[in-house]
């Protein structure tokens, strides 16, 4: 079984109208993954509905200790891409659980999205990678302890 934590970011963020910004909404993975048919057993669990820039340390330990917690050995968490290093660095002190985070530098309502690929694809990291935390985004696996977001490029990147 894997547990997807779900945390906010752009991978959930919906657009009302054309007056208003972009805001957090309901989990988009649930859907996501239903209409890809994805049938790998897993549960979702939505920990909060925040951008990752407004994460706090408090969240950050409730993340981890949501993760430490769970009975599953694979873990997927889905984060806003500006803090998810800051995330994934805390979570490296969690023994024996392979957990992989992931997000989108679009969000999934939108059809020019990453967010579907990306998810894909850490749902495959997720179930073979051997335990520790990674960075699943666009194609490429990151060690958080030594990753940036090139916000210009639009991805990730080893720092040198």
């Amino acid at each position: 079984m894997i547990e997807i934590f779900t945390t906010g970011g752009t991978i959930d963020k919906v657009y009302f109208d054309a007056l208003s910004e972009f805001q957090i909404g309901p989990a988009a993975i649930p859907d996501m993954l239903r209409e890809n048919n994805v049938l790998v057993p897993h549960r979702v669990t939505q920990l909060m509905r925040k951008d990752s820039l407004e994460l706090d340390d408090a969240d950050r330990e409730a993340i981890r200790a949501a993760v430490a917690a769970s009975d599953a050995a694979q873990i997927l968490v889905t984060h806003g891409t500006d803090t998810m290093v800051t995330t994934g660095r805390v979570l490296q002190s969690i023994p024996g659980k392979t957990i992989v985070m992931t997000g989108a530098m679009q969000p999934a309502s939108v059809r020019a999205s990453d967010a579907e690929f990306n998810v894909g694809f850490a749902l495959a990291a997720v179930q073979t990678l051997p335990a520790g935390v990674y960075v699943a985004m666009n194609g490429m696996i990151f060690d958080p302890a030594t990753t940036v977001k090139d916000r210009a490029g639009a991805r990730f990147v080893a720092e040198s």
